[in-house]
């Protein structure tokens, strides 16, 4: 009687084979879900034209990570140098003051094919208005998808995320530079 339930067990589970293609499947889906979120622009340029196996695909995806490590040491030191700057003093002097090679307010714009990120960086007493920006971006053929804002003492960190309204025109992002550094220069 042990024996048939044992070999009735024994059929309800799964064999070698079946799990080994179950762990396979599950591997090729994680794989498939870590390369689509590294962008375009990361990826070979010779890539475009065929298709790159699995091993370059996972080291595309192993080169962005290590950018983005390295992109978030830069600007934790950046943040460092800001926060330095302004927990020195209590005088009203320090208020406007910036770290070393820093001068405020500051636009960064990253393009990265069908989006775009602006960062400014200004300070509590400048009359900074982040609707300009926005609207500055949608008049340049961007959407505004994202906007947010954080305090670090006596700056004031702005964060716009935006994307092409229409892929094939794009958005001429030097001139969207150019007129955020007009923009900012007025304060």
């Amino acid at each position: 009687m042990k024996k048939k339930n044992e070999s009735e067990s024994s059929s309800n589970k799964p064999d070698r084979k079946t799990i080994e293609r179950n762990r396979r499947i599950n591997m090729k889906n994680l794989c498939f879900k870590l390369v689509s979120l590294v962008p375009h622009q990361h990826s070979n340029p010779s890539s475009k034209d065929f298709i790159i196996s699995q091993h370059e695909q996972l080291d595309l995806a192993a080169n962005y990570i290590k950018h983005l490590t390295e992109r978030v040491a830069k600007l934790k030191t950046i943040k460092e140098q800001v926060t330095k700057s302004t927990g020195a003093g209590t005088s009203s002097n320090t208020t406007e003051r910036a770290p070393v090679g820093l001068s405020l307010p500051v636009v960064e714009l990253r393009d990265s094919g069908s989006s775009i990120e602006v960062i400014v960086i200004s300070g509590l007493k400048k009359n900074f208005t982040l609707h300009e920006v926005i609207t500055i971006l949608e008049e340049e053929g961007a959407e505004v998808v994202n906007a947010s804002f954080s305090t670090v003492g006596d700056k004031v960190f702005h964060s716009v995320h935006a994307q092409v309204k229409i892929s094939r025109v794009g958005v001429e992002t030097s001139r969207v530079c150019q007129r955020l550094q007009e923009l900012t220069s007025r304060f």
